[in-house]
């Protein structure tokens, strides 16, 4: 039986599963379904799916302000109702123009997550490593979980489904959370603004320099890093019904006994969410590393494996490719928490909501630039050319990584360079 802190951090960890399990339900759609059911091109049917992405990155300020001066518990509740309430609505949707409206929704909703829950998981809990990398890991299980998911509900009741079903399952979690924490949210308040600090003594210059240049690495990979993960998990069905096309008829034909092409959208959905699960896995080992050795040398590794496996990906097929595509998604999923972990261990607790949600805006707007991107070099190139680019952004990121200075100028680091001033 859980306690009640143990049942809040699980309820965190499924409303990170379902924010990503929302926003990637149209990728799987649109690649198995719907440019066949609605005879529209899988680039174009991307331009519909753009303003949800920009609104995921465009509202998570405003909800990171909103959670630092109401609730942050309220904004969850929000969330999960909110999200839950907007994907019934979007599979009603009858046209793509349509489909773009509740995309948008989504992305409106679950714009609120990051800022807000990634907020109260580092500052409610010690061990801030390992808490974000098991919130990443679920996180990531509801990317992987979309593919499958949906795949195997295009096979058994349509796409629609894959929008009602969610969305409703959502809804009853975010009654349970009001429920779990009505009593911290009947106080309309957050337990950590009484610990703001307004009178802390002025940082040093030299603090101060080694924050903006740490802030410029994080945001600077923040946004690279973004251009990989949108490319990789978005496209990763299409590409994988492009490339794994012997792999996939062999085992659809060993689940469906009769080789007659059946269950091709449940396999593809399964290949996609192992990947993505087995890679998922990475942000438990990374979360452990960066409590022992700090995210300098992590992020290092994390992007040498990044670029390697895109470089390998160009020209690959079925075994080999799903392969080497396992290896890119481990460096892509890995590296998640490391910028988490480097806010959270920089930011006051009382604005640590806000600046998340500067954060996940430069993220997220990167998110939505990026399927244009997508759409136009498949149309023009094909996938290949995109391993390409996504090797060069796996350089940048090394490249910047490794100015990243050994010890993170922390709240605790600037108390003690005061005094030692002083």
């Amino acid at each position: 039986m859980l306690n009640r802190d143990q049942a809040h951090f699980l309820l965190l960890n499924v409303g990170h599963f379902l924010d990503h399990l929302f926003t990637l339900i149209f990728a799987t759609v649109a690649a198995l379904a719907l440019h066949r059911e609605w005879g529209v091109g899988y680039a174009a049917l991307l331009a519909y799916a753009t303003p949800g992405f920009f609104a995921f990155g465009l509202f998570s300020l405003p909800a990171g302000w909103l959670a630092d001066k109401w609730s942050r518990d309220s904004m969850m509740v929000v969330f999960f109702i909110g999200i839950g309430l907007a994907s019934i609505a979007t599979g009603f949707a009858n046209s793509p123009l349509q489909i773009g409206v509740g995309l948008f929704v989504i992305g409106m909703f679950a714009a609120i997550y990051h800022p807000v829950g990634l907020a109260i998981v580092t500052m409610k809990w010690r061990n801030t490593g390992m808490r974000i990398a098991t919130n990443g890991v679920w996180g990531n299980l509801g990317v992987a979980c979309a593919a499958l998911i949906t795949g195997y509900l295009i096979d058994n009741g349509g796409w629609r489904l894959a929008f009602y079903l969610p969305g409703v399952v959502s809804i009853g979690f975010g009654l349970a959370y009001w429920a779990l924490q009505r009593d911290v949210i009947s106080l309309d308040r957050n337990p950590d603004k009484s610990a703001a600090k307004p009178d802390e003594a002025p940082a040093s210059a030299s603090h101060r320099s080694l924050l903006i240049r740490v802030s410029v690495i994080v945001f600077v990979t923040t946004a690279v890093s973004s251009i990989i993960f949108q490319s990789t998990t978005f496209a990763l069905p299409k590409i994988f019904d492009e490339r794994l096309q012997g792999l996939v008829a062999d085992v659809a034909a060993l689940w469906s006994g009769t080789g007659d092409g059946a269950y091709v959208a449940t396999v593809l959905g399964s290949l996609t969410f192992l990947v993505f699960a087995v890679a998922s896995g990475a942000q438990l080992i990374v979360g452990s590393l960066l409590d022992r050795f700090g995210p300098r040398r992590v992020f290092m590794v994390l992007a040498t494996m990044q670029l390697v496996f895109f470089a390998l990906m160009p020209g690959l097929n079925d075994g080999i490719a799903f392969a080497v595509a396992l290896g890119f998604m481990l460096g892509a999923f890995g590296q998640i928490p490391i910028n988490d972990y480097m806010i959270g261990k920089m930011a006051s607790g009382a604005h640590r909501a806000r600046i998340y949600g500067i954060r996940y805006v430069v993220a997220f707007s990167v998110l939505a630039a990026t399927l244009p991107l997508v759409a136009y070099v498949y149309q023009n190139w094909g996938f290949d050319t995109l391993f390409q680019i996504l090797a060069a952004a796996a350089f940048v990121i090394l490249c910047a990584v490794s100015l990243l200075p050994k010890v993170l100028p922390t709240p605790q680091l600037q108390e003690t360079t005061t005094k030692a001033t002083a």
